[in-house]
């Protein structure tokens, strides 16, 4: 079958074709070889077939019975070549026991392939493949597989699936069928069938870079504005005499800011009216009653503006503002534990914007109003709904509501974001994956509960963002740094590599790359992964739909894997435009 060595250069060889060859040429393609020699078995691939001889590209060595990867030591020029024989093929493709889990078959060997279950899922992953690779089968196959596997029960699992187009309803709806303790729970922004979930998020368990996500901060001037607004929200929502206080004590220092400043009478009038009609309280409004010396006026009534051009009651105003001063307030911390809504928020931004150092300050305050105009715009859209939280939690207990459905655990929590355009959607992928994150980081064992966070069109989300320039990182980049010990892991799902974030990338450990054609993205991946080879990007330019090349650490080496089509399949398919086209004759 195989001749002499010719030659051994770097990491190749070639082989003389021996005419005694029963097999054809073409059948040899990416079959696997053995160079023997006395203490060494060298594993090599057949990868390019011409008149000149066979070229073999080495790829790791047999110590034993036991495969390692790489190549310290070449083969001997003496050595002689022969075909994988079954043990050393089930020692790269696996076997089925309890620490492996199906990918696929072998198109070349029509076998099985396994892969060790915490080689691959204790580390980020990623599949990569163009629209109609079959990339989305591919993805529900390989969870399909977690849970049809027999060997165990993956009851602690917890993947939750950001479906941007509401692909993987139909895949895992059924998983209860595959086994009873297994639950499906299905988050949507827009709910349809019975069994759908709305999408809710607590809007006071965002922090100061939850909210810069969500009202896209652009400068730095602007994050103070959020944070004091966030302190105020805490504040104001224990609706006690020490808010009521507070709020009171801020309108004063406001109104006190505007009757000291260089501005005509009538210009002072309008800016108190201003903050009164903003900001407003009991003791604070239109109509309320300032007692005189024998007599009461109107708020409103104190700030006529007599003959002289001054204010009528200016010693009454000044009198009644002082008396609600209180600098000691200054101090009060805002509490852990805080109910508040997103039209709380905006009215703990009006106080804000009123505050002594905002009003004052013309850049602060345009940058203030630009969040106040975002703030209302959410509030006035169907993105608000999804931050309508009835009760308080912590975000312990919320990721518990996320995962539990009717009184058992879910495995599979699939949230559809299809509804939602994509600014906001990335923002809502982020801050429940921060909720994620935070959850873990602070488990008192660590990473005792681990979670997949699958990001269906990654791209979308997974981007070289603002994030790092404004708050010091991205959430993202944070995650695939520091998740793994925490138990946090991530599998990025996209047909465009090039536009996600190189941070993420650099580290990913397993790889899943179905067919891909563009020149840009063949490019990247070439430059971003440096294990991978040009014969790996070769294989795939030309994979048929529903077969990948594998390939990182839980993989012995770069294969080919033609995954079963998805049961139920994912609702990913084409349009049937045939079809569509013909009248209905009913």
């Amino acid at each position: 079958m195989f001749g002499k060595i010719k030659w051994i250069k770097n990491n190749e060889a070639i082989v003389e074709k021996n005419n005694d060859n029963i097999i054809n040429s073409e059948d040899l393609m990416n079959i696997h070889v053995i160079f023997e020699a006395p203490n060494q078995r060298i594993l090599g691939e057949v990868t390019e077939i011409d008149e000149s001889g066979i070229k073999i590209r080495f790829l790791g060595e047999f110590l034993e019975d036991k495969y390692v990867s790489g190549i310290l030591r070449k083969p001997l020029p003496s050595s002689t070549l022969r075909l994988i024989n079954n043990q050393e093929q089930m020692q790269i493709f696996g076997t089925n026991n309890n620490d492996n889990l199906l990918a696929g078959n072998s198109p070349i060997y029509n076998c099985p392939i396994y892969f060790n279950i915490n080689n691959c899922f204790s580390n980020h992953l990623a599949i990569f493949g163009n629209s109609g690779s079959g990339k989305s089968c591919g993805v529900a196959r390989l969870v399909q597989n977690i849970f049809l596997n027999k060997n165990m029960l993956s009851y602690n699992a917890n993947l939750f699936i950001f479906d941007a187009y509401g692909e993987y309803k139909t895949a895992f709806s059924k998983i209860n069928e595959m086994n009873k303790y297994y639950n499906y729970k299905f988050i949507t922004t827009n709910p349809v069938d019975q069994d759908d979930e709305s999408l809710k998020i607590p809007i006071y368990l965002l922090n100061l870079d939850d909210w810069a996500l969500l009202l896209q901060l652009s400068d730095h001037s602007q994050i103070p504005i959020i944070e004091r607004t966030i302190k105020l929200s805490k504040i104001f929502a224990q609706n006690d005499e020490n808010a009521k206080n507070y709020k009171n004590h801020l309108i004063s220092k406001a109104i006190l800011s505007v009757l000291f400043s260089n501005r005509t009478t009538a210009s002072k009038k309008n800016e108190i009216f201003s903050i009164i009609e903003a900001c407003h309280t009991d003791e604070y409004n239109f109509n309320t009653e300032i007692q005189g010396l024998g007599y009461t006026r109107k708020f409103s009534e104190c700030f006529e503006i007599d003959s002289n051009g001054n204010f009528s009651e200016s010693v009454l105003i000044n009198d009644y503002v002082l008396s609600h001063l209180n600098d000691e307030l200054e101090s009060t911390k805002e509490p852990d534990k805080a109910f508040y809504t997103l039209k709380d928020f905006e009215k703990a931004l009006e106080f804000t914007l009123i505050s002594e150092g905002f009003q004052d300050n013309s850049k602060m305050y345009n940058e203030a109003i630009i969040l106040k105009v975002r703030l209302h715009s959410i509030i006035n859209s169907h993105i608000g709904t999804y931050f309508e939280y009835e009760n308080y939690t912590t975000i312990e207990n919320y990721i518990s509501s996320l995962v539990v459905k009717n009184g058992n655990k879910s495995q599979i929590i699939n949230i559809n974001l299809e509804d939602v355009d994509d600014i906001y959607a990335k923002v809502i992928v982020k801050i429940l994956s921060r909720f994620i994150f935070e959850f873990s980081k602070h488990s008192k064992k660590r990473a005792s509960i681990p979670f997949h966070i699958f990001l269906e069109e990654a791209h979308r989300y997974v981007q070289k963002d603002n994030d790092v320039f404004l708050l010091g990182y991205n959430i993202f980049d944070r995650i695939a740094k520091e998740g793994r010990k925490y138990g946090v892991l991530l599998n990025i799902i996209s047909q465009r590599p090039v536009e996600l974030s190189d941070t993420v990338i650099s580290q990913i450990s397993n790889f899943f790359i179905f067919k891909m054609t563009h020149p840009l993205d063949l490019e990247y991946i070439r430059k971003m992964l440096p294990n991978i080879s040009d014969d790996v990007i070769e294989k795939q330019k030309s994979l048929q739909p529903g077969t990948c090349v594998a390939f990182g650490s839980a993989f012995k080496i770069p294969m080919i894997i033609r995954m079963e089509l998805p049961n139920p399949m994912p609702y990913s398919s084409n349009c049937d435009v045939r079809n569509r086209w013909i009248p209905n004759e009913n």
